[in-house]
């Protein structure tokens, strides 16, 4: 595949794809589930379903007369209307089927629907479950680990998010480190490295970084203040409840380690891709880490308490809904990341926007698609979606070689790509 910037941008019109399964299944399947979830009048109902037969059979229509954002959406992709929604660029295809979701359930209209998150019941059984308990448990576990390991737990905890728990970075030394490491680190490498076929058992639980810049994002925030400037480390959250409590923890713990003086945590302005956090989701995580008992609950006492004094500063940037890659971003966050010791950004659909959502060839310099980030950022990244860069060849042989679908080389519909069971965490400094 090609590594310059015509390289070809994803749609979901593709047989077999994994962008079209998103429109074709999970789409309509979400359309459904929100149907299920609230008691909606006739009026919702009837818009619901006429979105399910417009994403599924019909097609692009612009948003109503009377939408606050109309004009907006017609700028943004008003040459769409009237085509397939598989035709049209998948991260615009996605944005938009979510912007008229909420429209269907009256979320935007003046009314008693109006800011009612169709999410919330999703996002509240994952936050209120068991599984919460025994990670927000393992905390006491990881507070009589050594300083490194801590750190470590930490990082790996927010990097895995729901699909690892904390107490799996308590019991690895290293964090869950990739079984062989590609070489020496340094700033802005691309290296990465990968389990093969060898049955390393260090290599099974959890599955292995495909890259891993760990060491270079530690050294962009040592321990204790720095005199001079404020340190402040942004975060781009991605998902609410088990992913966004142990990016709660990763920041408790820059923030009492002193490796950040302060950090921005930056939210969706409302629902989005089903589990992205709000304002309203931080809230309830970090209740739901205050009220615990042991370590979680003394995290959570001091995220609330940091957040009433400005060290934890919360932003809800309306770009973060916008059908758009960062290198797009407006002046106002531009400024704000430039100012940054560090900018984390969190999760598959973030990593989409950084990187450019399009079908890179895989070893694609990761530093080179981020060039023009304001200011050192790092991905922290479970593999969902087909988009990636930044990989060693070998550990792309290797990948191929350990069972992915598809033909080897081909780049595109692989299962490592989007099965979550990879990860990586990428820095450009």
């Amino acid at each position: 595949m090609p590594e310059a910037d015509d390289a070809p941008v994803i749609v979901s019109s593709v047989p077999g794809s994994f962008a079209r399964s998103v429109l074709a299944e999970r789409h309509p399947a979400l359309i459904q589930q929100v149907r299920d979830a609230f008691p909606w009048p006739p009026e919702q109902r009837r818009a619901l379903d006429a979105l399910l037969a417009s994403c599924t059979e019909g097609a692009i229509e612009p948003l109503g007369p009377d939408a606050h954002d109309r004009d907006q959406w017609d700028a943004w992709g008003g040459e769409y209307v009237g085509r397939s929604w598989f035709d049209v660029p998948f991260l615009w295809s996605e944005s938009y089927f979510y912007r008229r979701l909420l429209g269907a359930t009256g979320y935007f209209a003046p009314g008693p629907w109006q800011g009612i998150d169709p999410f919330a019941p999703f996002k509240r059984a994952e936050l209120l479950g068991s599984l919460v308990d025994d990670e927000l448990a393992a905390l006491d576990v990881l507070a009589r680990r050594p300083a490194g390991e801590r750190a470590a737990a930490c990082l790996q905890g927010s990097l895995w998010g729901n699909r690892a728990d904390l107490g799996f970075a308590v019991g690895t030394p290293d964090g869950a480190r990739t079984a062989a490491r590609s070489g020496d680190s340094h700033a802005g490498s691309d290296s990465g490295s990968v389990s093969g076929s060898s049955g390393d058992p260090a290599a099974e639980d959890p599955p292995p970084l495909v890259a891993d810049d760990s060491d270079t994002l530690w050294s962009l925030l040592p321990v204790g203040r720095s005199p001079g400037a404020v340190r402040s480390v942004h975060v781009i959250a991605d998902n609410a409840g088990r992913e966004l409590i142990p990016d709660l923890v990763l920041i408790d713990h820059l923030l009492t380690t002193e490796r950040a003086d302060e950090v921005v945590l930056h939210m969706k302005p409302y629902p989005y891709y089903v589990s992205d956090a709000t304002t309203a989701d931080l809230v309830d995580c970090a209740r739901r880490l205050a009220q615990a008992s042991g370590s979680a609950g003394e995290a959570g006492k001091r995220l609330w308490a940091a957040m009433g004094d400005g060290r934890l500063a919360v932003r809800a940037h309306a770009f973060y809904c916008a059908p758009f890659p960062y290198s797009e971003m407006p002046a106002d966050l531009r400024h704000e990341f430039a100012g940054a010791a560090l900018t984390i950004v969190k999760g598959d659909l973030n990593y989409r926007r950084l990187v450019g959502d399009r079908l890179w060839a895989p070893t694609t310099s990761f530093a080179g698609r981020t060039a023009y980030f304001p200011g050192p950022v790092a991905a922290l990244r479970t593999l969902k979606s087909d988009v990636i860069v930044g990989l060693d060849p070998r550990t792309v042989a290797r990948l191929e070689d350990a069972g992915a679908s598809g033909h080897a080389g081909d780049g595109a519909n692989q299962a490592w790509r989007t099965s979550g069971t990879h990860a990586l965490v990428q820095v450009r400094t």
